[in-house]
């Protein structure tokens, strides 16, 4: 939950959050900027819309971030799936 000191809220209002928990907070403010252009009114649109924006910006950070990283361990470290496929 974003659940952050009052005084480390300020800062992350106006600076890129430094912990998780910031991180956090700095989502849960932007999704109810965006419900607040609905009168906070929370309907079946604007959840989906909220849901799907944060999908869709997990999935492109996996796509773009996560995955080369991976692929990049995988060739520093080797494959744990090599032993496993090539039982089968």
């Amino acid at each position: 939950m974003p659940y952050i000191n009052n005084s480390d809220k300020a800062h992350v209002d106006t600076h890129a959050p430094q912990c998780s928990g910031e991180l956090n907070y700095a989502i849960t403010r932007l999704i109810s900027a965006y419900a607040a252009r609905f009168g906070n009114t929370y309907t079946y649109t604007t959840l989906n819309d909220v849901l799907g924006a944060l999908e869709g910006a997990k999935l492109e950070f996996v796509r773009r971030v996560v995955v080369p990283y991976e692929d990049a361990a995988i060739k520093s470290n080797g494959d744990v799936y090599d032993d496993v496929l090539t039982t089968r």
